[in-house]
């Protein structure tokens, strides 16, 4: 039995986007191809509210969070995390031998701007990170505020994972000042995982032609200049089937239109919050709550694991919650082409299961 995924990602994936990913081949250097990847770059433009450059990557969004640090610091790169992914950040920097410092609160609290400028105003960084959307904890970070903070640092280049919330939440990337505003297909996007993407300012790219050893096949700056002389194509063979799904499904998200998307991963969201206040309780404050995933706290204290293996049997699945929150919380995602009936018949079953009623 396929069970219907309502997990951090990969998502549910609509049979017709699947069935684009079966497109014939193309030369990965022909015009085609160059078609192809321009006119994701342009759709994606529309999608991130920007006038940046896109980057195309056929790896997971985890590639370009690390393509960023790598490419981009030259003195020190300040990271605040608000769960597990924001730490994993700090992680790749250390790995890649780049100097780096982690901001970390308590999970389930979000980055507050203060924070921001407190660290950048020492003058030690030249790069922040910051997640918009932490699927560990479920919560959305302000990233309009912060924003707004970074652009009294302009040598500062600004990176935001917006891996779990890029087309399904609202992100201004020019108007909030992010230099590299990064996600990838598996999650509001609506794709199988393989394909990341990421928009990249001129002032990010500038930064990264001072850095040495920037890697070899996530050197943006190789990526990018490749891009600009050979209209849309890339040093390496790119997954153009992914790029089929992604043209294809990128229509259907304009077609939809972005207002009406938004709006339609915080109808979820709300319906998700009002249940699970009414049954359990939100682990981070409902100010800074996902639109693409709640994060409910256990306090029933029921076997999460048990539950999923109920729902397993009727075709759904959840996440249990992440880490050192494993059996203390569940995840419910709602994101990509999930709809609000689709959702309803999904915390029916688990009223059901765990007679709530």
């Amino acid at each position: 039995m396929h069970k219907k995924l309502f997990i951090p990602g990969p998502v549910e994936v609509k049979d017709d986007v699947l069935k684009v990913m079966s497109t014939p081949m193309i030369g990965h250097r022909t015009k085609e191809a160059s078609k192809l990847q321009r006119d994701i770059s342009e759709k994606l433009m529309k999608l991130f509210y920007t006038k940046n450059q896109i980057i195309l990557s056929t790896t997971s969004g985890s590639g370009l969070m690390e393509a960023a640090v790598r490419s981009c610091t030259k003195k020190r790169a300040a990271m605040f995390a608000v769960g597990a992914f924001g730490k994993r950040w700090y992680d790749m920097a250390v790995g890649n031998n780049v100097p780096a410092d982690l901001f970390e609160v308590e999970w389930g609290t979000h980055t507050t701007k203060e924070s921001v400028d407190e660290v950048l105003a020492t003058g030690k960084y030249d790069v922040v990170t910051v997640t918009h959307n932490e699927t560990s904890t479920g919560v959305m970070n302000p990233v309009d505020e912060i924003g707004e903070v970074v652009k009294k640092y302009p040598d500062v280049v600004f990176c935001v994972d917006a891996v779990s919330s890029a087309g399904g939440a609202k992100i201004e990337v020019d108007k909030c000042g992010i230099d590299i505003c990064i996600t990838s297909t598996q999650k509001a996007l609506g794709l199988p995982p393989g394909l990341a993407v990421c928009s990249i300012s001129e002032k990010a790219i500038n930064a990264a032609r001072q850095v040495e050893n920037r890697g070899f096949y996530l050197d943006l700056v190789k990526l990018y200049d490749t891009i600009k002389k050979k209209d849309h194509q890339y040093p390496s063979t790119p997954s153009l089937s992914h790029m089929f799904a992604l043209d294809y499904q990128l229509d259907k998200i304009l077609e939809e239109g972005l207002d009406n998307r938004f709006a339609r991963h915080i109808e979820m969201a709300k319906y998700v919050r009002n249940w699970a206040n009414e049954y359990f309780e939100l682990l981070p404050d409902e100010k800074y709550a996902s639109n693409t995933l709640t994060n409910i706290k256990n306090t029933r204290g029921i076997s999460v694991a048990e539950l999923n293996k109920a729902l397993g049997e009727r075709g759904f699945m959840i996440s249990n919650g992440y880490g050192k929150l494993k059996e203390k919380t569940f995840r419910i995602a709602h994101m990509a082409d999930a709809t609000l009936p689709e959702v309803k018949e999904l915390l029916e079953n688990i009223e059901d299961i765990l007679n709530l009623n």
